[in-house]
């Protein structure tokens, strides 16, 4: 039997700190998925609810969460190392079938998180989130193909040309700072196997014109590049 999967990051702050992005409702808004209110599945704040306050055990570093994930703190000379191992895929095929896209779904939040923490602690963040499955990956629309964590970056974004450093890389996903949303953050993903595709722009200090007008670029270059 395969060994449920592992995410780690280490953020550079003390586990206090981290536990505190944990536990703290406002905080988890911070860097916890992306805006959303109303529809059938309710709001942001509704999410956080059922998935860090529901059914939720919390003690000595260890959150054991609404479903079965687990999430370690560990203080280590660096910092905060993060231990997020997923529950088992379990036997009903309507809920495994979503088992790999919320795998998915905690990289780009864990990395969300340490970029919050060590960035902006105590920032508001405004959003924009795009999915959907098409036939062109947005990583290889964008050329990102030979970016390296770490690594200064120029690049050419909807509507702009982009710097910053890349933030982290995974199998199947991509973060990158960006030095003119106030230093915010990009993640884009693309799941060869099925074709889905995201993107959440995390911005910092911006009006609503700036929010709308990123938001209109970065949907329109999606309609017609990745959806396509």
């Amino acid at each position: 039997m395969t060994d449920p999967p592992r995410i780690q990051v280490t953020v550079a702050a003390p586990p206090s700190t981290v536990w505190d992005a944990f536990r703290n409702k406002d905080k988890i808004r911070h860097w916890h998925g992306w805006e959303f209110d109303g529809g059938p599945d309710g709001s942001l704040d509704k999410e956080i609810e059922l998935i860090y306050f529901t059914d939720v055990t919390a003690d000595d570093r260890v959150i054991n969460l609404n479903g079965g994930d687990r999430v370690e703190l560990e203080p280590v000379e660096n910092g905060t190392r993060v231990t997020l191992t997923r529950a088992a895929p379990g036997d009903d095929p309507d809920w495994a079938k979503y088992y790999d896209d919320i795998t998915e779904g905690w990289i780009t939040f864990l990395h969300q998180l340490k970029f919050t923490v060590e960035r902006h602690p105590v920032d508001a963040r405004r959003t924009v989130f795009l999915s959907g499955t098409g036939k062109t990956s947005p990583l290889t629309a964008l050329d990102t193909a030979q970016l390296s964590p770490g690594q200064r970056y120029q690049l050419e974004l909807p509507g702009e040309t982009a710097t910053g450093e890349v933030w982290y890389r995974s199998e199947h996903q991509l973060g990158l700072t960006i030095d003119g949303w106030n230093d915010g953050l990009l993640v884009l993903s693309h799941n060869p196997d099925s074709g889905a595709s995201m993107a959440v722009l995390s911005l910092y200090e911006v009006n609503e014109s700036r929010h709308a007008e990123l938001s209109k670029q970065w949907n329109d270059w999606w309609t017609e590049t990745v959806l396509s």
